[in-house]
């Protein structure tokens, strides 16, 4: 177990190095750099706000960062998309943007500008219309059929695939291909591949990831607490293989951090309301309080 400090809702992961991550939270817009191996605090961090257009009164908004992958020399960061807990439009939270891959000690640089059409361009799309994702979108992300996006990460074929933890179309965990995820930031549009139903008991997609020729799912009920799970996914055309007893049951899987050149991978939780000192984490006035962990893998294999 490896422990971090200075955040609590790890949400998503771009891998730097064999070694260094950048980190998205779901609660704040910035992305914080980690060593894996060392822990504690982050090697540097940069606040994004100002750059995603977001609307600024007293503070700057949350824009709910669920999910990161890297494209070569970007790395993506996606927003839920999703309705607050009451069921009220957050146009903040609509945000798919680009940036240069994060190195520690230095800026880090959008590059184009912050896509904020992802949701109309999936509700236009036919090939998922069979999936009601516009009723979805009315919806607050934890009531049943809500929409919420948690998942993304890169394709061996440079596409992008997407992970919904809301809707679970008749118990199925929905993924949806995004074949040139660069394409908005150079003003052109997006063009989406065939959807993807999995049965993952029933459960809707909170992290994904690609390593070593598989593709790893943390699978969560769409609404607060219930079962986690862990699958191993050798990709469309099979059957996604429980990981049974993988991490510690109350390690909350929504992030990882999967280097191509290590034999291991970091699982990385999001620990928003574990208790620290009385408290949820989240409520934690004290940056330094706060923390999540992390659970090294050596093998996704069955």
């Amino acid at each position: 177990m490896v422990v971090f400090t200075g955040a609590c809702d790890a949400s998503g992961a771009v891998p730097i190095d064999e070694r260094l991550f950048a980190l998205a939270d779901d609660e704040d817009n910035v992305l914080r750099i980690y060593d894996a191996d060392r822990g504690g605090a982050p090697v540097s961090a940069t606040d994004i706000s100002p750059r995603l257009g977001l609307a600024k009164k007293k503070k700057w908004p949350e824009s709910d960062l669920e999910a990161a992958t890297r494209v070569g020399d970007r790395a993506l960061w996606l927003s839920s998309h999703a309705r607050s807990k009451k069921g009220k439009l957050k146009p903040d939270r609509f945000r798919f943007f680009a940036t240069d891959v994060p190195g520690a000690g230095r800026e880090t640089e959008l590059r184009g500008v912050p896509y904020l059409d992802l949701l109309r361009d999936l509700l236009a799309e036919p090939q998922l219309k069979a999936f009601g994702l516009a009723e979805a979108a009315e919806r607050p992300p934890q009531a049943e059929g809500g929409l919420n996006i948690e998942g993304m990460t890169a394709m061996p074929d440079g596409a992008v695939l997407l992970g919904f933890r809301n809707p679970v179309p008749k118990g199925r965990a929905l993924l949806v291909p995004v074949r040139n995820p660069l394409a908005p930031f150079a003003g052109e549009a997006l063009h989406f591949g065939a959807p993807i139903d999995l049965n993952l008991g029933g459960l809707g997609v909170r992290a994904l990831s690609f390593w070593h020729g598989k593709y790893l799912i943390a699978a969560g009920h769409y609404g607060d607490g219930g079962a986690h799970r862990l699958y191993s996914w050798s990709g469309p055309g099979a059957h996604p293989a429980l990981l049974p007893d993988a991490v510690p049951a109350d390690v909350n899987p929504e992030a990882f951090f999967t280097p191509e050149e290590r034999d291991e991978l970091l699982v990385l939780s999001d620990d928003g309301t574990r208790v620290i000192d009385g408290l949820p984490c989240k409520e934690l006035d004290d940056a330094s309080q706060k923390r999540f962990r992390g659970v090294w893998l050596r093998s996704i294999d069955p």
